[in-house]
């Protein structure tokens, strides 16, 4: 199973994140876009696990501590790729959200995962090979108090990418 560790988003940010995704697809001449349903915050990507792998991560999960905390999302920005850019919803630095990530991270590598060394740069994936004139900007700031992580899976179910969630943590 190709597994990932995400916040999830309410309604009301759901349908800010899907207005700025609508607003980049119209104006870019080509590019493949997010479903609305898939919008997320990635806070740790796993790839292909199997049952022992997808055990240990659940208990590092559930291991983790972590308050209750405000994901802010302020600004457009892109990964500069051949073939179209990657665009995305930034998140404002967050204190609370970086210790959540290296909590895990933590975590995750005691339990044996091998894991990205690049630094973590949390945003929301509006769309791939996206190819447009429009320029990074900021928006106006909108929130969300997150009190949930999930652990999910990811899959082509009759063509179409579909995230589920396997497992949740509550605060």
């Amino acid at each position: 199973m190709r597994l990932f560790i995400a916040i999830n988003f309410n309604e009301a940010t759901r349908a800010e994140l899907i207005s700025l995704r609508d607003e980049l697809q119209s104006k870019a001449a080509s590019g493949r876009f997010s479903a609305s349903e898939n919008l997320h915050l990635t806070l740790v990507f796993l790839g292909e696990c199997d049952a022992r792998q997808t055990a240990g991560a659940k208990a590092a999960i559930d291991a983790v501590n972590f308050g209750p905390l405000t994901v802010t999302i302020d600004r457009i920005g892109r990964f500069r790729r051949d073939g179209g850019a990657i665009w995305w919803a930034g998140v404002r630095e967050n204190k609370q959200l970086l210790n959540l990530h290296g909590e895990l991270t933590d975590k995750l590598t005691a339990a044996g995962f091998q894991l990205e060394k690049r630094a973590y740069s949390p945003h929301i994936t509006l769309g791939r090979e996206v190819v447009t004139n429009e320029q990074p900007r900021e928006i106006e700031p909108f929130s969300e108090t997150v009190s949930s992580i999930e652990f999910m899976k990811s899959e082509h179910i009759r063509g179409k990418l579909t995230y589920t969630v396997i497992h949740a943590k509550f605060i």
